[in-house]
């Protein structure tokens, strides 16, 4: 019998590149609550820094430590941009649960400095477990 394993609905499905967008739109969505603003802002998934056509050379300028996100400000037709690097976020956590907190983290630090703001002002429960 050829054919996939399971039909595309069932979580065996679910690539881990898959998993992970789904875990920066969850938290793009918990925040977009409280800040609506955050619907005219596009999120990225990449797998690395550099690795996107926009994502110039300064995306991995510090060689000592690899970003896990950054802002694209507003420019040449695009809106603002939020970037999730997820390989870097992938080698540093262990389990899903640590996944899923790690990326809430990086959205969060993102959308503070899209906004101007401290990661505890745009979610109140930053760098709680």
């Amino acid at each position: 019998m050829r054919g996939p394993i399971a039909p595309p609905q069932v979580p065996l499905s679910v690539t881990r590149a898959d998993a992970f967008v789904d875990l920066v739109y969850d938290s793009r969505d918990r925040l977009e609550r409280r800040w609506p603003q955050l619907s005219q802002v596009d999120f990225l998934i990449l797998d690395v820094p550099g690795s996107g056509p926009d994502d110039g050379p300064d995306a991995a300028a510090d060689t000592e430590t690899v970003p896990l996100g950054r802002v694209l400000p507003a420019a040449g037709g695009h809106r603002d941009r939020i970037v999730i690097y997820r390989r870097p976020v992938e080698i540093r956590t262990k389990s899903r649960d640590e996944r899923a907190f790690l990326v809430h983290e990086v959205v969060v630090e993102q959308v503070a400095e899209l906004l101007g703001l401290a990661p505890e002002s745009v979610d109140p429960r930053y760098g709680q477990d």
